[in-house]
This record gives structure tokens, C-alpha cells and sequence, in this order.
């Protein structure tokens, strides 16, 4: 199938490492143009140099989703002409809902919502223009099924799928589509976090922990972030034309619920 991405811009957050360098790399790989933004430089510079380069220009913001403010100054100083936005951003720590503090919840909104309304925002425009959007929210499975001792992740992701949703009624008639990607337990510095969490908490060893969470998904294994990206990079395609609104879960069969 081509994926028909030449000439196409597409703009991929968290794209120094795990799922959001997956999917600049197999992006760059399908013809299109990619910018990188993340806060780490020197990781962005290491990413750049590992894209598909056929006569294709890519590049890499830096910025620090912590700061909304920062993030809209990066924003002005750049060409707006992107077809692709890939909204994805590490998740909250870990933990019971009863014991989190009001900052996790504001520090989850920030970089989870208001970044995400900020890039949609400044990049939605010229998708009109161009006849052409795509963005696609990679969030969890939480949205579907709240994981356990996820309590702050749980809320601010549930939050992120509605305002997708909501996107997706008022965008779809300008041939511009949003929709979601669930990721199950992916092979990722995040998953290899939540592990150690939980082995410190159960008193398993990291191998126990990883075996029940294994087991979790009819697949018996985690995902490569590759497989993620593909699901990702499929969306925003022309062939995903007439998908939009959904929430798509990439977890190996995990979450029980349709």
C-alpha cells in the first residue's frame, strides 16, 4: 500500500526516544518531511541524524512542554505548513488517585491538553488551506479501561480523548481528522518506570512484574514502539481519509471492553 506521504509535513512530539521516534523515523521512511520537537537538543540532534533522507527536509524544535508559553514563542518563529501532527507526550508519574497532589493534576493537564490545543491551534490553518490534516493523540488504553495505579494518567488522558472527539465534530469538514492511538504495555523508558515502580511497591522482582504484565495481553509480550508508529503513520495517510474520531487501541488484545 502507499501510504502517499511525499511532500507531506508532519510535525512529532516526544521524538527523541520510544514511540514518538518510531514515528518520525517511519514518516521520514514513507516520504514525508518531518520536524522533531522535544526539549533535549543533543537527543534531537542524534534522531535527525537517523531519519530517511531522500531529498526530504526535516528538522527539530526544542521545547519544553512544561512551558506553554515557551512552546507558542518556538511556534512563531517557524513555517506553519504542516499537514501531520503527532501529539505525544510521556505520561504522568504513577500512583493511587486518592494521594496525588493538585500540582500532578495541573502538571498532567499542561503538558497532556494545553500543549496539544496549542499546536492544534497554531497548525489547524493552513490544514484548511491545504485541504489536508491529520492529527493523531497518542494517549492509553486508560481511556477505555482506567489501569491501576494510574490515577492522575487515568483523569488527564480521559480528558485528551474527549477534546479529540470534540476536535474531530468540528474539523471533519475541512478533510482534516483526528483521532487516537492507545498504546498497550509498549517496550518504552516509560513502561521500564512503571516495572521498577511496581516492584518496589509488590517486592516482586522486575522479571515477576514484566512476566503478570506480559500475561495481561493475550499477545504474551509488549509491543515495540514500532508497532505503534505503525498504526500512527497509517493514520496519517490518505488512505485513513474517511477514519476519524476513533480511538484505536495498539495493546496485543489487552483492553477487555470493545
Amino acid at each position: 500500500m502507499n501510504l502517499n506521504l511525499k511532500n507531506k509535513n508532519a510535525l512529532v512530539c516526544g521524538s527523541t526516544q520510544g514511540i514518538g521516534k518510531a514515528t518520525a523515523i517511519l514518516l521520514a521512511e514513507e516520504g514525508a518531511n518531518v520536524t522533531l520537537i522535544a526539549r533535549n537538543e543533543e537527543k534531537l540532534k542524534l534522531v535527525l541524524a537517523e531519519l530517511s533522507n531522500n531529498n526530504q527536509n526535516h528538522n527539530y524544535l526544542v521545547a519544553d512542554f512544561l512551558e506553554p508559553d515557551q512552546l507558542k514563542n518556538v511556534l512563531q518563529t517557524i513555517d506553519l505548513q504542516f499537514h501531520i501532527l503527532v501529539n505525544n507526550t510521556g505520561g504522568p508519574a504513577g500512583g493511587p488517585i486518592f494521594n496525588a497532589e493538585i500540582g500532578e493534576f495541573e502538571k498532567a493537564f499542561t503538558l497532556h491538553l494545553k500543549c496539544n490545543h496549542i499546536l492544534v491551534q497554531a497548525l489547524v490553518p493552513f490544514m484548511k488551506t491545504a485541504a489536508y490534516g491529520r492529527i493523531i493523540n497518542v494517549i492509553s488504553t486508560s481511556v477505555k479501561q482506567p489501569l491501576d495505579g494510574l490515577g492522575v494518567s487515568n483523569t488527564i488522558r480521559g480528558a485528551v480523548a474527549n477534546w479529540s472527539k470534540t476536535l474531530a465534530n468540528e474539523l471533519g469538514q475541512f478533510s482534516i481528522t483526528v483521532n487516537n492511538v492507545l498504546p498497550g504495555a509498549t517496550n518504552t523508558e516509560r513502561l521500564n518506570e512503571i516495572i521498577k515502580n511496581k516492584s518496589a511497591k509488590t517486592r516482586l522482582s522486575i522479571d515477576e512484574v514484566s512476566k503478570i504484565m506480559m500475561n495481561a495481553s493475550p499477545a504474551k509480550r509488549f509491543a515495540k514502539p514500532q508497532e505503534i508508529a505503525n498504526a500512527i503513520v497509517f493514520l496519517a495517510s490518505e488512505q485513513a481519509s474517511y477514519i476519524n474520531g476513533i480511538n484505536v487501541p495498539v495493546d496485543g488484545g489487552r483492553t477487555k471492553s470493545l
